[in-house]
């Protein structure tokens, strides 16, 4: 596999998981380059599991600018979703789900560094609990107990949330309450 190879293969993993760590284009950008900077800098040809590798690098750098970040959550962007794979939905439905993205992202925006990285390789890279716990470098365990701890905060600010708007305010808008009901049980 050549350097084009492995950056074909998985640029979009890379920027996908930089995206929704980062929560900012350009960021993202700029951070997927930084990653295939660093892992063809290495002798990356000897390694075994590849992309669990490359994801962990990438992880481990999206954590590493979280932390040396200043800027302030009101200057992070938002992110809208199409999950519509080619199929034809009614105007109502994309918007639906638009706005429930945005609702995730932002609540994802919230969460401590390393609580965001497990919900987002779960739920938007859709990787395996086992897979993130070899991504990491951390037990499966707290795989489990960061990925609970991340969903029950995100529902108690919805939850909260919900309460300002029946009381008239609000932020999050009306789509949250059918995107976050898997939360509730």
């Amino acid at each position: 596999m050549t350097e084009k190879d492995l950056f074909e293969t998985y640029k979009k993993d890379v920027y996908k998981t930089c995206y929704f760590m980062l929560q900012h284009p350009a960021d993202a950008e700029d951070m997927c380059q930084d990653v295939f900077t660093s892992v063809f800098q290495c002798d990356w040809r000897q390694i075994e599991h590849l992309k669990t590798w490359l994801m962990r690098v990438t992880v481990n750098h999206c954590l590493n600018a979280l932390k040396k970040s200043t800027r302030s959550q009101a200057k992070q962007r938002l992110l809208a979703l199409n999950y519509t794979q080619g199929k034809e939905k009614a105007a109502e439905t994309v918007v639906e789900e638009k706005e429930s993205a945005k609702e995730c992202q932002q609540l994802l925006s919230y969460l401590p560094g390393k609580m965001r990285a497990v919900v987002s390789l779960r739920f938007l890279n859709e990787y395996t609990l086992t897979e993130i716990a070899d991504i990491l470098n951390i037990p499966l365990g707290t795989v489990k107990s960061r990925l609970h701890k991340g969903l029950r905060q995100m529902k108690q600010m919805l939850e909260k949330e919900e309460k300002q708007q029946k009381k008239g305010g609000g932020k999050y808008g009306q789509g949250g309450a059918s995107f976050f009901s898997v939360f509730r049980r």
